[in-house]
C-alpha cells in the first residue's frame, strides 16, 4: 500500500520539546541494553533523535544511511542515496519514524544485525523495529518540528463569520 496525502486523516504535531523528551525516553530504553559501537541514522528524519541519543549514551561514532522516500506528504519509491557498509553487530540504527516499513526493510537488509530504534512507529512498520516510544495510527501524519513554523491562526469565530 502506498501512503499518499489522501490516506492521512489525522495530524499529530510534535514540538521540539516533545521530540527531545521522546528521544531521551528512547535513550533511557536503550542505555542498559548493550554497549553500542555506534549509531547509524537514517537521514534526514533520524538525525535529530540520533544526536540526542548519541549525547545521552555518550556515543561518538555516528554514521548515516541516506534514503529518499517522500515527496512532500506523498510516499514514493525509495532511492538509496548513500549506503552504509559496516558490520552491523553492536550498532544502533535510529530513525524518527517507521511508517509503512518501506525504508525500514531496505535498511534492515543493509544492517541485519543492528538494533533498530525509532521514536514513533505506525502499525505497518512496527514489526521491523526493535524499540520505539510512541505508536500512532497508520492514518496519522506526524508534523515534525522541522516541517512546521509558527503562524497566525484565525480565531474560530472569524472563520465561522467568513472574515479574512
Amino acid at each position: 500500500m502506498s501512503a499518499t496525502q489522501e490516506s492521512y486523516t489525522k495530524t499529530f504535531p510534535i514540538s521540539w520539546e516533545q521530540l527531545h523528551r521522546d528521544s531521551k525516553a528512547l535513550a533511557w530504553r536503550l542505555v542498559d541494553m548493550h554497549a553500542w559501537k555506534g549509531i547509524v541514522t537514517i537521514t534526514r528524519g533520524g538525525m535529530v533523535p540520533a544526536s540526542i541519543i548519541a549525547r545521552e549514551l555518550e556515543i561518538r561514532l555516528v554514521d548515516t544511511v541516506c534514503i529518499s522516500s517522500y515527496e512532500g506528504r506523498d510516499k514514493g519509491a525509495s532511492t538509496i542515496l548513500k549506503p552504509v557498509e559496516i558490520d552491523s553487530e553492536d550498532w544502533l540504527l535510529v530513525d524518527d519514524l517507521v511508517d509503512t516499513g518501506q525504508t525500514a526493510r531496505i535498511v534492515r537488509d543493509m544492517l541485519p544485525r543492528a538494533h533498530f530504534a525509532t521514536v514513533y512507529a505506525k502499525p505497518e512498520g512496527r514489526p521491523l523495529v526493535d524499540t520505539f516510544i510512541t505508536e500512532v495510527s497508520q492514518d496519522t501524519w506526524i508534523l515534525f518540528p522541522w516541517d512546521t513554523e509558527s503562524r497566525f491562526v484565525q480565531p474560530i469565530v472569524d472563520i465561522k463569520q467568513g472574515q479574512p
